[in-house]
C-alpha cells in the first residue's frame, strides 16, 4: 500500500543547525564533484514526530556529524516545496534517507528513523565503498498498456484485493495503519447507492470508527493511528486529510443523513477555520505532531483547549500552496453541498480567488508557491481545476467551467509523458541523473476530472486527456503496486455516464433556485449538475434538449431518457 502515508511539509532548518543543510540545486552535484563528496538527501516533515526524533538525535551525534562534515554535501528539502522530489522517494516514507555519488547515481535509499550507531556504520560503509547497495535496485522496464480500458481480468484481482483489504474487525483498508483511506471509502459509497449491502456496512463501520481520529477539542483529523487499531493516533494534522476527510464526511452525509457524519464535516471544517486560514483567506498546510521538537505529545492532547494554548500551539506551516488550496476548496464546497450554509460556499470562492491572484502561470495553469524552486509541478493545477469544477457545479457560474477547462488543458500541453503513457509529475527535471515521472494518484485523479470535464463541455479532447492517463494507470505492473480503489473508481467513472441533473429555469426565480439546491444534495460523488437559464444561452454542452416550460423544473436524465422531477423539490 503505497499512497497511504504520503504527505510532505515544510521543514525548518533549524532543525540540526550543527550541520550545514542546504538546499537542492541544479549544481549540486557538479559541486560534490569538484569537492570530492558524497550527497546525503534528508527528505522530512515538519509534522513528522519521528523526523523531530531523528534530528535531535542522529543529526546532533558526534560521530555522525564528523562522518558528515568530512565526507558529504547535506541536502535538506522541504517536500512540500519540491513535490518532484517528494514523489521520487514517497515511497520511502518519511525521515527519509538518500545517499548518492557525485554523478547523482543513487547508492542508499532508507526509510524512517535510523539510530545513531546505524546511521554511522551506514555512512562509513558508503564511503568505503560507494557503490549501489541492496536497497537500490534498479527500475524495471515498463510496457505501458496500450488501452485505458481495464481487462476483465485486472478488474476482478483488483476487486478481490480491495474486499480482502478491508479490515472487518476494526473497519478500514489495511490493518496495521488505521485512517480513513478517502478512495477506499468513496468507491465503496457508489457500490452501496447501486444496492450492494456489503459497501454500505464497509463505508459506514470506517467513518463510525473514524471518530476516534478527530481532535474532540478543536476538530481536525490527526493522520492515522498505529498498532493495528485507533487509539494511538499520530497527531499531525495535514492539508490532505482534513480535506479527504470533509469531502467524505459529507458524502456521507448525502448518502445517509447521518447526523453523526454531519457533525464529523464540521469539526474537520472548523479546524481548518480556525487554524489553517489565512488572513487572506486561503489556506495553510499543516499543523506539527509535536509541541516541542521530539517529544511525543500524546499528554498535550489530552489537554482541553486552555490547557494546550497555556502551554503554545504546535507549529503551523504557513505556506500557501496552491495543490493544498484545491483540495480545501473542493472539501469546502462539498461541505456547502451538503449542509446548505451559504458560509462554505463563500469561503471556498475567497480561497480561489486568492490563488488566481496570487499564484497563476499564463495559459491556465498555477504556481506551487509565491517562488517556485522548480516546477510547475501537476498537482497544483489539477487540484485547482477539481476545485473550480467542483465551484462550476455549486454555483453554475461559468467561469469557474472556463477556469477548469483552462487547466486540464495546460497539463495536457506541458506535462504529457514523452517517454510513454500518462502525464509526468514536474516538466522541470530534478536534476541530469532523474527525469520526472508521473505519479500513480496524480493519474487517476487527472483521469477523473478531465472525464468529468468532458461530460461538462462535450469538448473530446478532454476525454482523450483522461484515457491518456488512465492508460497509465491500468498498466499491469504499475496497477499491481498500488491500493487498487482508485483504480477501480477511476474505472467506473470512465465506463459510465455521470449521474445528469438539470435545472430549467431563470436563475432570478425562487424555485429554480430551490431545486438547484436540492440537486446539489444528490448523493453521488460522480454527478454533472446544471442550470439552464436560457438568458445565458445554451448549456455548454447541449446534448440534451430541454423543452421550454411555463415554469421552472428539474430533469434528471440518464442514457437516452430525460425524467422531469417534479414541481417540489425531490427528496433523494
Amino acid at each position: 500500500m503505497k499512497r497511504a502515508l504520503v504527505l510532505f511539509i515544510l521543514v525548518l532548518p533549524t532543525l540540526a543547525a550543527g550541520l550545514d543543510w542546504q538546499p537542492w540545486s541544479d549544481n549540486l552535484f557538479a559541486r560534490a564533484k569538484q569537492q570530492d563528496r558524497l550527497v546525503l538527501l534528508d527528505l522530512e516533515a515538519v509534522w513528522c514526530h519521528w523526523c523531530h526524533v531523528m534530528a535531535e538525535t542522529t543529526y546532533k551525534d558526534p560521530a555522525v556529524d564528523a562522518l558528515l562534515e568530512q565526507n558529504y554535501l547535506l541536502i535538506r528539502v522541504d517536500q512540500d516545496s519540491r513535490p518532484d522530489i517528494s514523489h521520487r522517494y514517497e515511497d520511502y516514507g518519511w525521515p527519509a534517507t538518500v545517499i548518492f555519488d557525485s554523478n547523482g547515481k543513487e547508492l542508499v535509499k532508507r526509510q524512517g528513523y535510523i539510530e545513531p550507531a546505524e546511521m554511522a556504520r551506514l555512512l562509513k560503509a558508503v564511503i568505503e565503498e560507494p557503490t549501489p547497495k541492496p536497497s537500490v535496485v534498479p527500475e524495471k522496464l515498463i510496457e505501458f498498456a496500450a488501452s485505458a480500458q481495464m481487462s476483465v481480468e485486472l478488474r476482478a484481482k483488483l476487486h478481490t484485493r480491495y474486499l480482502a483489504g478491508y479490515d472487518h474487525k476494526q473497519g478500514s483498508w489495511g490493518f496495521s495503519q488505521k485512517y480513513l483511506d478517502w478512495d477506499s471509502v468513496e468507491l465503496a459509497i457508489a457500490l452501496a447507492r447501486q444496492g450492494d449491502a456489503n459497501a454500505a456496512v464497509m463505508a459506514r463501520k470506517t467513518l463510525d470508527e473514524q471518530f476516534h481520529l478527530i481532535d474532540p477539542v478543536w476538530g481536525g483529523v490527526y493522520q492515522y493511528s498505529t498498532g493495528g487499531n485507533w487509539k494511538e493516533p499520530h497527531f499531525e494534522k495535514i492539508m490532505q486529510f482534513q480535506a479527504a476527510n470533509l469531502r467524505i464526511y459529507s458524502l456521507g452525509y448525502e448518502q445517509w443523513h447521518a447526523p453523526e457524519y454531519r457533525k464529523a464535516a464540521l469539526d474537520v471544517h472548523r479546524f481548518l477555520h480556525e487554524f489553517l486560514t489565512s488572513p487572506e483567506a486561503a489556506f495553510y498546510t499543516s499543523m506539527d505532531a509535536d509541541l516541542v521538537d521530539g517529544e511525543h505529545s500524546a499528554a498535550y492532547f489530552k489537554l482541553d483547549d486552555a490547557g494546550r494554548r497555556k502551554l503554545g500551539i504546535p507549529r503551523i506551516d504557513r505556506h500557501i500552496y496552491s495543490r493544498e488550496n484545491g483540495w480545501a476548496i473542493e472539501a469546502v464546497v462539498a461541505l456547502y453541498e451538503a449542509t446548505g450554509d451559504e458560509q462554505y460556499l463563500a469561503e471556498a470562492r475567497r480561497a480561489a480567488d486568492w490563488i488566481i491572484a496570487n499564484r497563476p502561470i499564463a495559459n491556465g495553469g498555477y504556481r506551487h508557491d509565491e517562488r517556485d524552486l522548480a516546477g510547475p509541478y501537476l498537482g497544483d493545477t489539477l487540484a485547482m481545476s477539481r476545485a473550480f469544477l467542483k465551484l462550476y457545479e455549486a454555483t453554475a457560474d461559468r467561469r469557474w467551467l472556463t477556469r477548469a477547462a483552462d487547466g486540464v488543458r495546460f497539463i495536457a500541453a506541458n506535462f504529457r509523458n514523452a517517454a510513454g503513457a500518462g502525464f509526468v509529475t514536474s516538466r522541470t527535471a530534478t536534476d541530469a541523473a532523474y527525469r520526472p515521472e508521473p505519479e500513480h494518484d496524480e493519474n487517476l485523479s487527472l483521469a477523473r476530472t478531465a472525464n468529468l470535464l468532458a461530460s461538462y463541455t462535450g469538448d473530446a479532447a478532454f476525454r482523450e486527456t483522461a484515457i491518456e492517463a488512465m492508460r497509465f494507470a491500468v498498466t499491469p505492473d504499475i496497477a499491481k503496486e498500488y491500493t487498487p480503489a482508485g483504480l477501480l473508481l477511476t474505472d467506473l467513472e470512465l465506463s459510465h455516464p455521470p449521474v445528469h441533473i438539470t435545472v430549467v429555469g431563470a436563475k432570478s426565480d425562487a424555485a429554480a433556485h430551490r431545486l438547484f439546491l436540492n440537486a446539489l444534495t444528490y448523493p453521488c460523488g460522480y454527478r454533472r449538475v446544471e442550470w439552464l437559464d436560457r438568458a445565458e444561452g445554451p448549456l455548454p454542452n447541449s446534448d440534451v434538449e430541454f423543452p421550454v416550460l411555463s415554469e421552472s423544473a428539474a430533469f434528471l436524465c440518464s442514457g437516452n431518457t430525460c425524467t422531469r422531477l417534479g414541481k417540489s423539490a425531490p427528496q433523494w
